[in-house]
């Protein structure tokens, strides 16, 4: 395996603990918020971790044409506005535990995008690391019915399902916009910040005419846990842009799917079992999620 893309898998797998721990986070965060509260904290966060470097150390020129630009404002509003938010929003409802699984399949969308659209190539073992990784998604989505008493009928399953299988459509639509951009030499901080500043803009407009003023929030206990996962969230956004410049999609996007594993070890470890209920059948289907992952970074 060359250096280049052995870097792009060590940037994959940190990004991947990064966004573990944002999730968790998120988890806490809105069990005394709300999640539209969280999204604006975490996308105010990102737009002052990333946004004022990028515009300093890259000026006057950020490399930008109007095709990368275009694509990593498309990216932003994919990935980190709507898939987030659906995110968000499955979190609140079923967990992180959960949710974060689920958003593996986001791996499908961006691999078979990435052959589509960019020429990259799969192999055989890639094609089983995907297969694993969509039957420890199946597992987990029917422990999600099942433990919570509820529906366990495809219709109840896919019902549960419909907000995280949403987050992992557009989070599988991002990686495949943002190879587009950094294919043009945009720097990985102005590419990010164009992305952010895209979801920023789109999601505090939609705010203004929804709810006439824009506000964030500043007493209460989950305040400190909005910051925190905005760092964590922004930590990790750079993690990830390394990756997908040093490696192809096809590989640094189903590495990223060891986060489950890493949420249920924080989750059994730190959050009460009435926040997230941990299992050993999940376990197991999350750890099946983690054995595709490795898979595909080996066919690499």
């Amino acid at each position: 395996m060359e250096l280049l893309a052995l870097a792009g898998l060590i940037f994959a797998a940190l990004a991947a603990v990064l966004w573990a721990v944002h999730n968790v986070i998120v988890r806490i965060a809105t069990r005394t918020g709300t999640v539209a509260d969280t999204l604006a904290v975490v996308l105010a966060v990102n737009f002052v971790c990333l946004v004022p470097f990028s515009a300093v150390a890259y000026y006057p020129d950020y490399g930008l044409t109007p095709v990368a630009a275009g694509a990593f404002a498309a990216a932003g509003l994919a990935g980190l506005l709507l898939g987030r938010l659906c995110m968000f929003e499955a979190i609140t409802a079923i967990g992180a535990s959960r949710t974060t699984p689920v958003v593996s399949a986001s791996t499908l969308v961006s691999t078979g995008l990435a052959v589509w659209f960019l020429g990259e190539t799969i192999t055989a073992r890639h094609l089983v690391g995907i297969l694993c990784i969509v039957s420890g998604v199946a597992v987990i989505s029917w422990l999600t019915a099942t433990d919570a008493g509820g529906d366990t009928s495809l219709r109840g399953i896919g019902l549960s399902l419909l907000l995280p299988l949403a987050a992992a459509t557009f989070i599988g639509i991002e990686p495949v916009l943002i190879r587009v951009g950094l294919t043009a030499g945009t720097p990985i901080p102005v590419g990010l910040s164009v992305m952010i500043t895209a979801a920023s803009v789109s999601y505090l407009g939609y705010r203004r005419v929804r709810d006439g003023a824009i506000s964030l929030p500043r007493h209460g206990e989950g305040r400190r846990w909005y910051v925190w996962a905005g760092l964590s969230s922004s930590a990790g956004l750079i993690a990830y842009f390394a990756a997908l410049e040093a490696a192809p999609v096809v590989i640094v996007i189903p590495i990223l799917q060891v986060s489950p594993l890493v949420v249920l070890v924080i989750s059994a470890a730190f959050l009460p079992r009435r926040v997230e209920r941990v299992t050993l059948r999940l376990v197991l289907a999350a750890a099946v999620v983690v054995v595709g992952a490795a898979l595909v970074s080996l066919s690499g």
